[in-house]
């Protein structure tokens, strides 16, 4: 054993010694902060799309600006709300809204769309708006109108990026004509325009979109959106039913979601709990690639030994297990070091990244990283998955001769490896069900489907049972391994066929078994 344990500290200590070991660790957790940040980031520089509008109809063009400035005012004063409760010097408001202070401190989240319905169309005030948001609003419409019409775009993506100001920018061009705007979009100076119909009560006959950009159709869905809200209510002003009425017959039922607690009693759903519901899901696929990183290690380390006749100068001082275990032990100290990077990469990103990006109160990303019931998983996990396979390419590693013989014995392996992701996600969504259930109970799946399934959570049973069973399935597939290990690391030439292997694996312990074609060997 303690020859064992020289051999892993050896391989430990060959690893994290390179100055590349630690550049791949801390590579992972940098790609994956840049493919959340930089979308984000280029979110924000990117420009206003600019559109211009041929109204054939004489009148939708002006209504659908006028149903924008209600969106966004309402996006406006809830962020006025919300920014005067928090008071914070940093985030200083526009005076036109800074004026509403006293009056949007007193009002309900309920009524905020509603003064902003007030604002944007007086002929229509609400009778549930308070009448002091009311008197509000008539006293500061002018004000707010001319500051909204005035906002440019990086006005507005400092207020709030969902105002769609900050993304979107009418140009007039209500007489151009298309040959001329055509020519604006070729030249860049406009994104796309819009051709509305002559009846847009009758249908949508003569409506056209025009744009260079084929890809991208958010300007198209947000104005069509608006559109047919503002289509929508005349029709139905057409028809005399009432707006409030035609508001109440469409509103859809909803259920509030809750959380039934241990203890038997309903609570409120957070988004942590959200959060930690899919977490396993996520962990699930850093224990996959965790597991393949060092499997492929082990197997890397193992061949490049025996190509270069190292192997030969270890087993004149110990036994071929010895040797095994020893290898498995630092592959598996050393893959326990990169999780540790990667936990702590993730708390330190989870901590940073609300000083940079506006999150909501209930969410907090730390919760994954210091659960202890999900990093404890996680590490139990990982050390069955990783001395399961660990064990099966050491055997199946130490009869090849070159990196190329183990990709052909690592193409098996990899397809029962990517069962585990294809189950990622309808696992996650019932943890519990028959699915989960059965390849709990199938040992290459085992680790995986568990870990997936800490959401659920399972039963205590279910984890003692599946916890015993890969045990068993690692000490067999460890006396499987040292059997092989220790014939087809001394072999060179052709590597064996798989009967070969099995005969091998059968045969007495302690009887080496004669090899087919030998003197290749």
């Amino acid at each position: 054993m303690n020859k064992s344990l020289l051999v892993a500290q050896r391989e430990y200590l060959e690893n994290v010694r390179t100055k590349g070991f630690w550049i791949g660790i801390f590579s992972v957790p940098i790609l994956y902060a840049l493919m959340f940040f930089v979308p984000t980031l280029l979110e924000k520089t990117r420009s206003a799309q600019k559109y211009a509008i041929v109204d054939q109809s004489g009148w939708l063009a002006d209504a659908v600006e006028t149903r924008v400035m209600e969106s966004d005012l309402a996006i406006a004063l809830a962020e006025a709300q919300q920014r005067g409760r928090e008071a914070d010097p940093e985030k200083p408001l526009p005076k036109a809204l800074a004026d509403l202070g006293a009056t949007l401190a007193d009002l309900e989240a309920v009524h905020v769309p509603l003064m902003a319905q007030a604002l944007a169309r007086p002929e229509e005030l609400n009778p549930n708006l308070p009448s002091a948001a009311a008197q509000a609003a008539i006293a500061n419409r002018d004000a707010l109108v001319d500051w909204w019409r005035g906002l440019t775009p990086e006005e507005a993506k400092n207020l709030s990026p969902s105002l769609s100001k900050a993304s979107y920018l009418r140009v007039d061009g209500p007489n151009a004509s298309a040959e001329a705007l055509n020519q604006n979009i070729v030249d860049d100076e406009l994104f796309a325009y819009f051709i509305i119909g002559p009846d847009p009560l009758a249908g949508s006959e003569g409506f056209q979109y025009l744009s260079k950009n084929l890809t991208d159709r958010d300007l198209q869905r947000w104005f069509s959106r608006m559109a047919g809200d503002v289509v929508s209510s005349r029709r139905m002003a057409q028809e005399n039913i009432d707006p409030q009425v035609a508001a109440w017959l469409q509103t859809p039922v909803s259920f509030e979601g809750l959380k039934v607690s241990a203890s038997g009693e309903a609570e409120a759903v957070s988004r942590n709990d959200r959060l930690r519901q899919w977490a396993p899901t996520i962990l699930v696929y850093i224990l996959w690639l965790s597991v393949f990183i060092n499997v492929q290690m082990l197997l890397s380390n193992t061949i490049e030994e025996k190509s270069n006749r190292l192997i030969e100068v270890l087993l004149s001082s110990i036994s071929p297990v010895q040797l095994m275990s020893g290898k498995i032990l630092g592959i598996a100290a050393t893959g326990l070091t990169i999780l540790a990077a990667w936990v702590a990469s993730f708390y330190l990103g989870a901590t940073l990244l609300p000083r940079y990006i506006d999150m909501p109160a209930d969410l907090d990303l730390t919760v994954v990283a210091s659960d202890p019931l999900l990093l404890g998983s996680f590490l139990v996990y990982f050390a069955l998955g990783y001395l399961f396979y660990a064990a099966i390419l050491a055997g199946l590693g130490s009869v090849c001769n070159s990196l190329k013989e183990a990709q052909n014995v690592m193409t098996p392996v990899m397809f029962v490896l990517f069962v585990p992701l294809l189950l990622m996600v309808p696992v996650g969504k019932d943890p519990n069900g028959v699915i989960a259930q059965v390849f709990s109970f199938i040992p290459p799946f085992t680790p995986f489907v568990m870990l997936n399934r800490a959401a659920g959570p399972p039963d205590l049973w279910e984890y003692v049972a599946t916890t015993a069973l890969m045990l068993v399935s690692i000490a067999a597939a460890l006396w499987a391994a040292a059997k092989v290990f220790r014939i087809g690391i001394l072999l060179t030439g052709k590597p064996p066929k798989l009967r070969e292997i099995l005969r091998w694996i059968k045969a007495p312990i302690g009887q080496v078994p004669q090899t087919e074609d030998a003197e290749s060997r």
